[in-house]
């Protein structure tokens, strides 16, 4: 592990001035969509999943090569969080991250409000980061009904220990702009401490397709830094590649105000069969540390070596993850063929 680590942060320079995209391959190629990849506690890592049967999906690895889905004892995949809570309806869980806070592990889930028909963002709690997650709330921690919803809630803990939530508004469901907002937590992680905020993010570039997501907070040497993806998610059959992608962009503070830092994403599809392989629709990316290093763990479509569609799974990714010159680097993935 530490060795494959080594190798990837060597990469890292490598990889930001090579001409051609970095090599990404697979390390999970079961249907595992918006994963969220984190150390378990025990020297393995844990990786949660959108609904695929189960409410939340679980995998695990101990090298972040070699995956396994979590399994119960009668052979089935196994739920991190077999019940719902009351205000919602089932088969419409997305998105979940995981923070320790204390003792205990809170999951902030995306789900379907059965009452309003629009998504929103719940949080359960549990002893253990395989679950059973447990949300007996009657209502949901964040629901911006009048803005189409809210989805992909993503955690952030600053150096000084304060709380964070970050969410799409999910304006491009009701014909609205997309946009990002934050709002800081209460201590036990919970329930909001402040009121949310527009962090100043929206779908304004041409790639973006007018649909911005999936936020993630980052302390970076200069301050902070989020990244986030957009366009659209699918690879329909008359689309070469999918064009979903992932971008970044600066921020103040850390309820923003945030900016583009750049008009073209920096993860995104391509086509090189004979060289770099190919990659359609990364995106939804999740980053942590490990073993010394920093990782980013991102979902892609299945692909044919002829670089077309392959199935209907999004599989899981995880590259080295650095920063350099002022912004992020993605090395080469972490392989297991």
């Amino acid at each position: 592990m530490r060795h494959s680590i080594l190798l990837g942060l060597l990469a890292l320079s490598t990889a930001a001035s090579a001409a051609k995209p970095p090599v990404f391959e697979p390390v999970l190629r079961e249907n595992f969509p918006d994963a969220f990849v984190m150390p378990a506690g025990d020297g393995s890592f844990i990786a949660y999943a959108t609904n695929d049967g189960q409410n939340v999906p679980m995998a695990t690895s101990r090298d972040l090569v070699g995956w396994t889905i979590v399994r119960d004892a009668s052979g089935k995949k196994a739920d991190a969080m077999p019940s719902l809570a009351p205000w919602v309806k089932p088969g419409f869980t997305w998105a979940p991250e995981v923070m320790k806070v204390g003792a205990t592990y809170l999951l902030y889930y995306t789900a379907n409000h059965a009452k309003q028909d629009k998504q929103c963002i719940g949080v359960a709690q549990s002893a253990s980061p395989r679950g059973p997650f447990v949300d007996r709330s009657d209502a949901p921690l964040v629901c911006q009904f009048e803005l189409g919803g809210s989805i992909d809630a993503s955690p952030f803990r600053d150096k000084d220990g304060k709380l964070y939530l970050y969410w799409k508004a999910d304006g491009n469901r009701i014909g609205k702009r997309s946009r990002l907002w934050g709002a800081e937590l209460a201590a036990d992680g919970k329930t909001l401490a402040g009121q949310p905020r527009d962090i100043g993010l929206t779908d304004e570039d041409e790639w973006e397709q007018k649909v911005i997501e999936a936020p993630t907070m980052l302390r970076v040497p200069e301050g902070y830094a989020m990244l986030f993806s957009g366009g659209y998610f699918g690879w329909n059959d008359n689309q070469r590649l999918s064009p979903y992608a992932m971008n970044w962009a600066r921020c103040a503070g850390p309820l923003g105000p945030c900016k583009d830092a750049t008009p073209k994403p920096i993860l995104y599809s391509y086509s090189d069969p004979g060289g770099a392989g190919c990659l359609s629709g990364p995106g939804h990316q999740s980053v942590f540390r490990a073993q010394g290093g920093t990782f980013i763990s991102f979902h892609g479509w299945e692909t044919t070596k002829g670089c077309r569609k392959a199935t209907d799974k999004r599989v899981l990714y995880v590259a080295p993850f650095g920063w350099e010159n002022g912004g992020p680097v993605i090395a080469p993935s972490l392989r297991a063929n």
